[in-house]
């Protein structure tokens, strides 16, 4: 499994990269800072990638305009938005735009094992 971590905060990647190593310690995890990074590196590995985690407040290109550009590019992609942002209006709008679900932050392992038991990753 290869697994895409956006987000612009350092601290924050290492968060869910600590939690997605304790549910698949096997994982290839690739991290990207902004939503540009993202989906570059989503178009040059679509075929690997398995898991896209997206932020989406974040400078360059925010994580609202990177899912709408790897939906376009991938219409199958596996996007999961991780943000503080969690307001009804953002939910619904990822949620059209492709999403699979949305996880508010911070990060749990909890949260996360709930993810992958649901089936929708």
């Amino acid at each position: 499994m290869t697994v895409l971590v956006t987000d612009d905060s350092l601290l924050a990647r290492k968060s869910l990269i600590k939690v997605l190593r304790e549910l698949e310690p096997d994982a290839e995890i690739i991290e990207a800072q902004n939503g540009l990074e993202a989906y570059e590196y989503y178009c040059k590995r679509s075929r690997d990638i398995s898991l896209v985690f997206l932020d989406l407040t974040m400078p360059v290109m925010d994580g609202f305009e990177a899912l709408e550009k790897i939906m376009a590019f991938d219409s199958q992609a596996k996007v999961v938005i991780v943000s503080a942002d969690i307001q009804p209006k953002s939910q619904e709008r990822v949620m059209g735009a492709g999403a699979k679900t949305v996880i508010p932050k911070p990060i749990s392992s909890d949260k996360m094992r709930t993810l992958f038991l649901s089936g929708l990753v």
